[in-house]
């Protein structure tokens, strides 16, 4: 997480032809070790032997191994003589069960360390795991940030998406399914030791999941491009995964085997990783991850809906944060007032969801209208709405959701 500190003056007024400045940001970066290019895959037993592990629990899911890449996996594991305990038991917008379940299975074959082969549920678990073998109790218990206060076990994480951008990340969420909601567990030590991404894992990903994961990407981008906490460093990474994205995605949903746009969504999904991470995000997480919690629905497809209607939001009160991500969007900005770039940019946004087969509205997805208000009272409690660069009420939640109805 990018943390900030003020210095006085005092802090520079001893260096000859320094102006004393009475406030300094000072930023903070955090990035795992990333190796990243096609057939990398066959590093993933050094990477597992670099990082300690000799019994390394294998987290995927019943999709990524009939794809056949934990299969393809597992010789180079056996080349470092690593002895895989591989657990599969988890489904989309993974539950507190499920982690219970895994964590019984890390336990018992006496794992010590996480590898996840997969898409962000799979790596979501592998941390969550983690987190309680360092820390024990219930998951649940470690929501927000920094509240897993004991070491935890080495990560190494094989993403097979482009789009969630965990394998790089300080997150994971977890759906509460007694309250029928997701939350988020943060920290620096959930930040993996090891990020390996082979863009040929994406080639298997179906045509719905590569536009709601590459959509998931966009709007990790987008928000921690305007995020209160945005700084040089994640906003470059954010702008960089725009453009590729606006560039790239349409030819992957066409083309699963497209290895080019495979290979630049994936750069797309680690860059725009990279930056919320550090910047962190917004309204449009906050809010999806409640409605996603209460209907199991595919994350990145509520982000889609969500996002230009978070985008209109904000841009009521500051239209111009929106300037870099309309350049990156590929929109002309000369001539234009900051509401003008603003309402392009959203609209641009828009029409991509659109020509991707997006639903232009929550009531497509069977979205109750009469539950708006408990999203938008669980969405203020989000980890992810600290940081929306304009601060909402819970009827400006309440108004987001109508509109993107």
């Amino acid at each position: 997480m990018t943390q900030h500190a003020d210095l006085g003056g005092s802090a520079v007024a001893g260096f000859a032809g320094v102006r004393a400045s009475p406030r300094r940001q000072v930023s903070k970066f955090l990035i795992p070790e990333v190796i990243f290019g096609v057939g990398t895959l066959a590093e993933v037993g050094g990477a597992v032997r670099r990082v300690g592990g000799v019994r390394p629990m294998l987290v995927s899911d019943p999709g990524v191994l009939a794809a056949g890449w934990v299969e393809r996996a597992l010789p180079y594991l056996a080349d470092v003589r690593a002895e895989c305990t591989l657990w599969h038991g988890l489904t989309p917008n993974p539950k507190d069960f499920e982690v219970q379940a895994a964590f019984a299975s890390y336990q018992e074959h006496e794992c010590d360390a996480l590898l996840a082969i997969g898409g962000g549920s799979c790596i979501d678990v592998a941390k969550a795991v983690a987190v309680l073998s360092g820390n024990g109790g219930s998951i649940l218990e470690y929501e927000g940030i920094d509240r897993a206060t004991r070491p935890i076990p080495p990560m190494v994480m094989v993403p097979s998406t482009g789009g969630s951008g965990s394998d790089v990340s300080q997150f994971c969420v977890i759906t509460d399914s007694a309250r029928l909601l997701k939350v988020t567990i943060g920290g620096h030590a959930l930040v993996p030791e090891i990020s390996l991404t082979d863009p040929q894992l994406l080639t298997t990903m179906p045509p719905e999941l590569t536009a709601h994961t590459g959509l998931d990407a966009l709007s990790h981008a987008i928000e921690s491009c305007v995020s209160a906490t945005s700084n040089f460093m994640s906003r470059g990474h954010a702008l960089a995964a725009i453009r590729t994205i606006v560039e790239h995605l349409p030819a992957a949903v066409e083309d699963p085997l497209d290895l080019g746009a495979r290979e630049a969504m994936a750069q797309a999904s680690l860059q725009a990783g990279i930056a919320f991470t550090n910047a962190l995000l917004g309204a449009t997480h906050a809010i999806a991850h409640q409605i996603g919690g209460a209907l199991d629905l595919p994350h990145g497809l509520l982000n889609a809906i969500l996002m230009p209607h978070v985008m209109a939001f904000n841009a009521e009160a500051d239209p111009s944060r929106y300037a870099d991500v309309a350049r990156a969007l590929g929109i002309e900005v000369d001539g234009r007032s900051p509401a003008q770039v603003a309402e392009a940019a959203i609209d641009r946004v828009q029409a991509l969801t659109g020509a991707l087969g997006v639903p232009r509205g929550l009531g497509e997805l069977g979205v109750d209208p009469a539950d708006f208000g408990r999203f938008a009272y669980f969405a203020l409690r989000d980890a992810y709405i600290a940081t929306n660069p304009r601060p909402l009420t819970e009827d400006d939640v309440h108004r987001i959701c109508l509109a993107a109805y």
